[in-house]
């Protein structure tokens, strides 16, 4: 594993958040890891690109055009690719990255990490993939899904696809074990 992907939100998020978003940057930066994110420098994907740069890190953003034109674009990464979609941005994030980390955030970043699980799920690639739970942030998506295998709609396999680790050094254990 060289290079790991961050999924989380562009929104500010709780102070727990951004301490869990700093320490997981800390974490990838003293592994040597590098960091393949959605190039914004605003809310959690701004703290995620600032720590880890502040902590010596390569960081990789991928932006769509659209957001580089709303000024969203972080200016002083590693790298910057822009591309023209976000379908484009997902599979440029998906070749750069050998794994997954996903942390808080709303319907992109539930978007983002489902579509890494389904990929896994249709055996279209075996990245590993663990959800960063900042207290208990994911422990509703837990129990809908537990819920879902209780009724039939999700195989108890496929199930137990989404895992969760409680710190950023837990969280890359977990990628690495998968």
């Amino acid at each position: 594993m060289r290079s790991v992907c961050v999924f989380l939100s562009s929104s500010q998020g709780r102070p727990a958040d951004v301490e869990a978003i700093k320490a997981l940057s800390r974490e990838l930066a003293a592994r040597g890891l590098t960091l393949v994110y959605g190039g914004a420098h605003r809310g959690l994907m701004g703290v995620l690109a600032d720590e880890m740069l502040a902590a010596g890190g390569r960081v990789i953003g991928v932006i769509p055009r659209a957001l580089v034109e709303l000024e969203v674009a972080h200016t002083g990464l590693t790298e910057q690719h822009v591309v023209e979609t976000m379908h484009q941005r997902k599979a440029m994030m998906f070749t750069l990255a050998d794994a997954f980390v996903v942390a808080p955030g709303g319907f992109g970043t539930l978007e983002e990490a489902f579509e890494q699980l389904t990929g896994i799920q249709l055996a279209y690639h075996d990245k590993p993939v663990v959800f960063l739970d900042v207290e208990g942030f994911w422990a509703h998506m837990a129990a809908f899904l537990d819920h879902a295998a209780q009724i039939g709609v999700l195989r108890p396999e496929v199930r137990s696809l989404f895992r969760t680790a409680s710190s950023a050094s837990a969280a890359l254990d977990a990628l690495v074990r998968w």
